[in-house]
């Protein structure tokens, strides 16, 4: 088994962080900055900042946040949110971010996956995939903040993804997200095994046993929790010695 990682995530709108359930119903969690910093120094492996306003109000990602994130922290983050041209991910890298999720301008210009990842690098691209089950084992991809459906079988766009250049997944479950009763197993799997990235889970953690099946079962390579964690309801340093007590290999929480 390959070392897990467990990975925050902050979902922004004007410039705070906001958590809701199954991409609605929004409510405010804090400051992104201190969020982040305090992850940083607690434990966790990587963060993700999502824009998830930028798309939908056609504006782009908050740069400001992305530079003094990037002063406050020493773990790796990836960011997303509006990304429509190499310009823009360009932009988000000069910034201080590791790495830049891309979903509605990738499904729109799937070329877009291509020119990024030749001039940045694969493992700077991350495709950042919402699906929604349509039937039983069949997920569509969804773009807009997850408000229209795109027509792509979500399996086959991570394949496609993957081989345009995309050098890991972040798959969420909108059916699970937000609502605490676990990741979506079956789609983390099917997607993990159609593809030869790293897919990291979100969408659906409510406890620890949450995050040991969708390593275990799932097939993940990383594991995402927002309101677990913003709201002080599990601390990664739990979570950790959870996972280590279960013979998951993890890196150790500070």
């Amino acid at each position: 088994m390959t070392t897990k990682r467990i990975i925050p995530c902050l979902d922004m709108t004007q410039g705070k962080v906001v958590k809701g359930i199954q991409f609605v119903d929004f409510r405010d969690a804090g400051d992104p900055v201190v969020l982040a910093k305090k992850y940083s120094e607690t434990g966790a492996d990587e963060l993700v900042f999502l824009d998830i306003t930028a798309t939908v109000e056609n504006r782009p990602i908050l740069l400001d946040v992305v530079e003094r994130t990037a002063k406050n922290v020493t773990i790796p983050f990836s960011v997303g949110g509006g990304i429509r041209t190499i310009e823009d991910m360009r932009q988000i890298l000069l910034a201080g971010a590791d790495k830049v999720s891309v979903n509605t301008g990738a499904v729109n210009n799937p070329a877009l996956i291509t020119k990024c990842a030749n001039a940045f690098g694969n493992q700077c691209v991350v495709l950042s995939l919402d699906a929604k089950q349509m039937a039983p084992g069949q997920w569509n991809a969804f773009i807009n903040g997850g408000m229209k459906d795109s027509g792509k079988s979500a399996i086959d766009w991570a394949k496609e993804a993957t081989r345009l250049g995309a050098g890991e997944i972040l798959l969420t479950s909108i059916d699970q997200d937000g609502t605490k009763k676990g990741f979506n197993i079956g789609l983390t799997r099917e997607v993990s095994r159609n593809v030869s990235v790293p897919v990291i889970a979100s969408g659906g953690a409510g406890k620890k046993e949450d995050f040991l099946d969708v390593f275990v079962k799932g097939e993940a390579d990383a594991a995402l929790a927002a309101s677990l964690f913003h709201f002080s309801e599990l601390t990664i340093k739990e979570l950790k010695q959870y996972l280590k007590e279960q013979n998951v290999i993890i890196r150790e929480a500070l």
